[in-house]
């Protein structure tokens, strides 16, 4: 008579086994000294050197932005900016940026967002989404590397402070993953980097104001011209009471078209958000 085949070992649960592989990652950048995380600068004591940090992320290496959509613009003469493509809701004084702060520069639209503008009224963006900081998304997104939400969100707490009389949210929602994406990746990145950034900003959080009511294909496999029916009706607020009247920051990693930050504040102003602003890491460049 044969032997019982012994019974195979217990597999841990997904998230629970993420949730280990995200504590392991933690201890590693905890226990290695930091290195810049673009050029490897072991002596940089950072995850990012200034050198770095100048060439990438500074105000001359962004250069000037639509104001709405974040697609850059061409250096124009100031002479021939109109100052009527301003939305009304940003002719306040400028807050203080600290030592970064530039010469101000007003605010404008592209040709496409004075044609037909989008749901959302501001968008500031830290960088484009080209190599070598894209890898900085990658990372964070399939690498398990946490320590670069925090990176991410101080690029994008100074790019915010250097806007010209920008006036901040008065709350913070990360785009939300659908629940299936979520227990496969055990975190949602741009919730990552919104913690950070709301502390950094002293803006208040709502990580579960957003919710992701069914799944969707990825963006980055679905045609231009169909995204924004992939995302119809993918979106709903929990409470309208915290969306109602107030001027609502929507934090991504990447923004490639605008279809996913444009069904979200759809929803938003259908729940009666005053105004939306989307603070997103990096931008993709228009092809």
């Amino acid at each position: 008579m044969s032997a019982a085949a012994p019974p195979a070992p217990a597999r841990l649960p997904r998230s629970l086994a993420n949730f280990g592989r995200r504590t392991a990652q933690r201890l590693l950048d905890a226990l290695l000294p930091p290195a810049c995380a673009l050029c490897g600068d072991a002596e940089a004591g950072a995850l990012l050197c200034p050198a770095c940090c100048a060439q990438f992320f500074s105000a001359a290496a962004n250069g000037l932005r639509c104001a709405c959509c974040a697609n850059p613009l061409p250096q124009l003469p100031p002479a021939t900016l109109d100052a009527s493509a301003l939305h009304a809701a940003d002719a306040v004084p400028a807050q203080p940026a600290g030592p970064a702060t530039t010469e101000p520069v007003l605010p404008q639209l592209c040709g496409q967002c004075q044609q037909q503008r989008p749901a959302y009224a501001r968008t500031v963006v830290a960088c484009d989404y080209a190599l070598p900081l894209d890898q900085l998304v990658l990372q964070l997104k399939f690498g398990q590397r946490l320590a670069y939400a925090g990176l991410m969100a101080q690029q994008l707490r100074d790019a915010v402070l250097r806007q010209p009389g920008y006036r901040l949210p008065e709350l913070l929602c990360p785009v939300p993953l659908g629940p299936r994406r979520l227990a496969e990746r055990g975190y949602n990145q741009a919730l990552e980097i919104a913690r950070p950034l709301a502390r950094q900003l002293g803006i208040a959080l709502a990580p579960r104001l957003l919710l992701r009511v069914r799944d969707t294909a990825p963006q980055s496999l679905v045609t231009a011209s169909a995204r924004q029916h992939n995302l119809a009706a993918a979106f709903a607020v929990r409470s309208a009471a915290q969306v109602r009247g107030r001027h609502i920051g929507i934090v991504d990693d990447v923004m490639t078209s605008g279809s996913t930050l444009q069904e979200i504040a759809a929803t938003l102003q259908r729940y009666g958000a005053s105004r939306i602003s989307n603070l997103v890491f990096a931008r993709t460049p228009p092809h």
